[in-house]
């Protein structure tokens, strides 16, 4: 589960496997009745692995596999890590709400700036939302640190899920 970029907050995986994606599909979709350390589900040729409420906490990861068709090797396994889409929705918003700060404030400056006029404050402002996307961006770094081990469990689920019905994996 190595990732080429230490920077990405969402990690991403993919490998081929020599099973058809339907049957791929069905082993996962079998683990919804033999186990209860994660909830399983489906929707056409995505699984969705995540963490049970009881066990969950703010930053808990989910797993999105996507398995598609491989006319020559099978099928093609693309996984995702990220947290839970309400979560990333928020973070995504706050960091275009800084972006659009950090713009206004920046050309609120410059027209201070052009008149004649005292820019401090617009200045501040615009310097500000660099530090505050700085913040927001190691506070989405820790987020992800946070849930490093349940993201650890998910990829070990899903590579049991895999192993344990006869589909071997790298790593």
């Amino acid at each position: 589960m190595s990732t080429t970029n230490d920077i990405i907050l969402r990690p991403r995986f993919k490998f081929p496997v020599n099973h058809s994606n339907s049957t791929i599909l069905d082993f996962f979709e079998a683990t919804k009745t033999t186990q209860n350390d994660f909830i399983v589900s489906r929707i056409e040729d995505h699984i969705f692995i995540k963490i049970p409420k009881a066990r969950q906490h703010y930053w808990s990861p989910q797993l999105h596999l996507e398995i598609n068709e491989d006319a020559e090797k099978g099928s093609i396994i693309s996984g995702l890590f990220g947290p839970n889409p309400t979560v990333w929705t928020m973070l995504i918003f706050f960091h275009f709400v800084v972006a659009g700060l950090f713009i206004g404030c920046g050309i609120w400056s410059y027209v201070n700036w052009s008149l004649g006029k005292s820019y401090a404050i617009p200045l501040f402002l615009t310097l500000f939302m660099i530090v505050l996307w700085v913040v927001l961006y190691f506070g989405g770094r820790l987020g992800k640190k946070t849930g490093l081990p349940q993201m650890h469990e998910l990829h070990h689920f899903m590579r049991d899920t895999l192993r344990d019905n006869g589909i071997h994996t790298k790593g």
